[in-house]
């Protein structure tokens, strides 16, 4: 039977309770809301921590989405089932929903929360790659209420390691808005429902009002140590209007671009034929959405 190793349990009912405890007990501590990543992770004693801080009780501070002309603004805690029955934020950005359909099943969605995915940092990880594509930055507090911006390229360091200090805490996500006609859209393939992805790819697009592409940004996962996005893409694709020789340049970069492993999920081949791939139809799709 698989029991994680000793640990003491604290709950954190604010969000500057929270870093108190982490400002005193360190690195020997570790946050948990859904944790449905870090939990199992402890089972299989990959991971030992000596305290485990509840921030579920941080919902009603964190657990929110805000749209305004500028940005969208959502909180650190909040569920993936919150961000799947937005019908506001499908509106502004679909990739969201197109990704919350194929993360996991119902039970994780209900616990698990946007900050717990992107600070677990796992290069298959969906909103991530997501948020990579949307060009999102991330709100860090620490101590004394500071706070610091830090881009998606920023705040993952590595596979499994994020900018986030031992005392700090993720506490929002900002996604710019663009006066432009704008598209998205998220695809993956996975092994069976709910798993990891083999190879995903999100797309987001903004039209002028002559149909010509004022930017595009492309992200995908599990084709490298982090969430990937490719600036090469969009300095390809910005200027011109969208067709199928665009999305075949698009994916040929995408191809190229990324840096696959084979594993027991497929070859490295493989999943730049798949980077390829997604990468088309994800352009495909948000330039369709943008268009109507």
């Amino acid at each position: 039977m698989q029991v994680p190793a000793p640990f003491e349990y604290e709950r954190a009912t604010t969000v500057d309770q929270a870093i108190g405890l982490l400002e005193r007990l360190g690195s020997s501590a570790r946050l948990v809301a859904g944790g449905h990543s870090l939990l199992p992770m402890m089972k299989l004693r990959l991971a030992n921590f000596e305290y485990l801080i509840d921030i579920n009780d941080l919902h009603a501070e964190l657990g929110y989405l805000r749209l305004s002309d500028d940005e969208v603004r959502i909180g650190a805690m909040t569920r993936h089932r919150e961000l799947l029955e937005s019908d506001v934020l499908a509106g502004v950005f679909p990739i969201f929903r197109d990704a919350e359909k194929v993360i996991a099943d119902p039970i994780v969605r209900n616990r698990g929360t946007l900050g717990g995915s992107l600070c677990q940092a796992d290069p298959s990880e969906d909103l991530s790659a997501v948020c990579t594509t949307l060009d999102a930055s991330c709100v860090i507090r620490g101590p004394g209420g500071a706070e610091r911006v830090v881009t998606m390229e920023e705040f993952h360091v590595g596979p499994y390691e994020t900018a986030v200090a031992d005392n700090e805490i993720l506490t929002e996500i900002r996604i710019p808005r663009k006066n432009f006609k704008a598209g998205s859209a998220y695809a993956k393939v996975e092994r069976r429902a709910g798993d990891w992805a083999v190879v995903s790819a999100g797309a987001a697009v903004w039209l002028d009002a002559d149909q010509r592409i004022v930017d595009a940004r492309v992200g995908l996962a599990a084709v490298g140590p982090n969430t990937t996005g490719i600036p090469e893409i969009s300095a390809a694709l910005r200027g011109h209007e969208p067709d199928e020789s665009l999305y075949e340049l698009a994916g040929a970069i995408a191809a190229r671009s990324c840096d696959p492993v084979t594993d027991t999920r497929g070859s490295a081949d493989y999943k730049r034929h798949l980077a390829d791939e997604l990468t088309r139809r994800t352009l495909r799709k948000a330039v369709e959405r943008a268009r109507s």
